[in-house]
């Protein structure tokens, strides 16, 4: 028995149908690629200008780290004059450890590098401790931070001579950036009493245990 072979064969309208969607695929496929491959191109040439970008923030962020810096050296150097009547130089050395940028300060007297722990038996590191909690504190947005600064015995390695200088010091920095300072002594209160806008005297106290006292 006989089979005819032509009609076995779609028919030709149908073969058009199917190689017009093939084609609308292969178009469509070949969009696809075009838009990933100018999605690549983009992608390489930032890479390429990656390095050039960074390296430019870098110099930017070190040229205004430098300026910091100098700021902070000079503010420092003048607080350390002020109080201690000697003339000190306060050194910032930035340095990078562990990708990260790192700063140590250094304490020049006559020339010669001074322990910040020890020189002047500790005196050196009261005043800076307490200028860059306060120059910290100028940087803050004052929407978002209050501008209040607790200063708990910071006077606590300073000659009880140096005290008056060093809390009038803070006295004029914190009125002229419209800070409030609370500062905790255990000094006698004449050494500050004429700096101080308020100072209130805690006296122990057997029943109540601790009694507040006003004194200006």
């Amino acid at each position: 028995m006989e089979h005819n072979s032509t009609s076995e064969l779609p028919a030709l309208e149908a073969l058009e149908r199917r190689a017009d969607r093939i084609a609308a695929r292969a178009s469509s496929r070949v969009d696809d690629w075009l838009s990933l491959r100018q999605e690549y191109q983009a992608v390489d040439e930032f890479l390429e200008l990656a390095p050039v970008a960074a390296t430019k923030l870098e110099e930017l962020s070190t040229a205004l780290f430098g300026e910091l810096l100098s700021e902070l050296e000079t503010n420092l150097t003048h607080a350390i004059r002020e109080i201690l009547g000697q003339d000190r130089e306060v050194k910032a050395v930035a340095s990078i450890r562990d990708k990260k940028l790192q700063v140590d300060f250094q304490i020049l007297n006559q020339g010669g590098e001074e322990d910040i722990m020890v020189g002047q038996g500790g005196s050196v590191c009261n005043i800076l401790s307490v200028g860059l909690r306060l120059i910290a504190l100028s940087r803050l947005n004052p929407e978002a931070h209050r501008p209040f600064l607790v200063l708990d015995e910071q006077d606590c390695w300073l000659r009880p001579d140096l005290v008056p200088r060093f809390m009038e010091l803070i006295s004029t920095i914190s009125h002229r950036l419209g800070f409030q300072v609370l500062v905790i002594s255990h000094h006698p209160l004449d050494l500050f009493a004429g700096c101080a806008d308020s100072i209130l005297a805690l006296e122990p106290e057997k029943e109540r245990g601790v009694k507040i006292k006003r004194v200006k």
